[in-house]
């Protein structure tokens, strides 16, 4: 498959989207800022949220409509709050797309209900994401879906049974092109939290191209996921950690980002194959491995002994497992110290 003319899939390097989210800091020329640091990183997409506040939620001060994890980046805040902060006005997202686009970078969103849904194909973006929280909400998969456009679909907090719910909404609205992410969604994620494994069980469950959404710090995780199949990896990006953005805590700096792509890259092409002989670029040390030499004048009819015989480098005599096979055996002809031992060396 491919994304806006960029393949996505096993034989290319991983699709790598930076995710701004909230880490504008409710200004535009930081938005564009963001996007203008990625320029020459590789990142192949710019990542968006379309919503308000009042798409997301409504502004009540209860407690089940604010945060309550004393864990949590947000804790305390009220959701209409936390998002009314967090929202990318809609007004800005043509700019945003515009700079990607001149630094080459495709622009594409996450939609929270039908009317980001149409805004978006009126820019036409080249793909759609579901966020995690959205996976149940199955008519605007299907909405989504009905586009044509390529789906990725974030499945944190979901069960087995949610996945497959939104995986049969995507087909049933004519999804052809589907990735579903791994995700764990806790900011900043633990490691040892990620659960990895799930990577090619979900490619093997639903027969699609699968990826990582990666809330962890770093790039770690990010690399094992591709030496698990990952084709896809999403990250928040930000200028500085510590600018009290809403996502900047567990968000990566443009540096950072440079170094996902290098590093995620490697890791899918060290991948290779099932490979038991020597490589190509390994042919020239082949011969600078052990093998038996005379380590001292010899006449001819001499026993081979541990002292006139070892086992050094180079690698242009007798391999070192025939050690005890010539070992007492005389030589045919007289040889000087530094002669390779091989078989028609060795007198009958």
């Amino acid at each position: 498959m491919n994304i806006g003319g960029i393949p996505v899939g096993r034989d290319a390097d991983p699709f790598v989207i930076a995710e701004i989210s909230g880490n504008h800091h409710g200004s535009l020329d930081r938005a564009l800022a963001i996007v203008d640091s990625l320029a020459g990183s590789g990142v192949h997409a710019v990542k968006l949220q379309t919503y308000t506040a009042d798409t997301m939620t409504i502004d009540v001060d209860r407690e089940e409509f604010t945060i309550q994890n004393p864990g949590s980046l947000w804790y305390g805040r009220t959701l209409h709050d936390l998002y009314s902060e967090a929202m990318t006005p809609w007004e800005w997202h043509e700019p945003i797309m515009a700079r990607a686009r001149e630094h080459g970078m495709l622009c594409f969103s996450s939609p929270f209900d039908r009317t980001a849904v149409d805004f978006l194909l009126g820019l036409d973006v080249p793909c759609f994401k579901i966020a995690s929280s959205e996976i149940i909400d199955i008519p605007l998969i299907r909405c989504t879906a009905a586009t044509g456009k390529p789906l990725i679909i974030s499945t944190g907090m979901a069960t087995l049974e949610e996945i497959e719910d939104a995986v049969a909404a995507a087909r049933e609205g004519g999804c052809e092109d589907l990735v579903l992410l791994k995700c764990t969604t806790s900011y900043p994620a633990r490691p040892e939290d990620s659960h990895l494994l799930t990577i090619p069980d979900l490619r093997e469950r639903f027969g699609c191209e699968v990826g990582l959404s990666d809330h962890s710090l770093g790039v770690g995780v990010a690399v094992a996921a591709v030496a698990l199949g990952a084709v896809v990896l999403e990250k928040h990006i930000t200028l500085d950690r510590n600018d009290g953005a809403v996502d900047s805590p567990f968000s990566l700096e443009p540096p950072e980002f440079a170094q996902l792509v290098t590093e995620t890259a490697a890791a899918r092409v060290a991948l290779g194959e099932v490979r038991y002989q020597p490589t190509e670029a390994e042919e020239g040390a082949r011969g600078r491995r052990r093998s038996l030499y005379l380590v001292e004048d010899v006449a001819a009819g001499e026993v081979l002994t541990e002292q006139n015989l070892r086992s050094i480098r180079p690698g242009s005599g007798l391999p070192p497992k025939h050690w005890d096979e010539v070992l007492g055996r005389r030589v045919r002809e007289s040889a000087p110290r530094g002669t390779p031992l091989t078989w028609d060396l060795l007198a009958d």
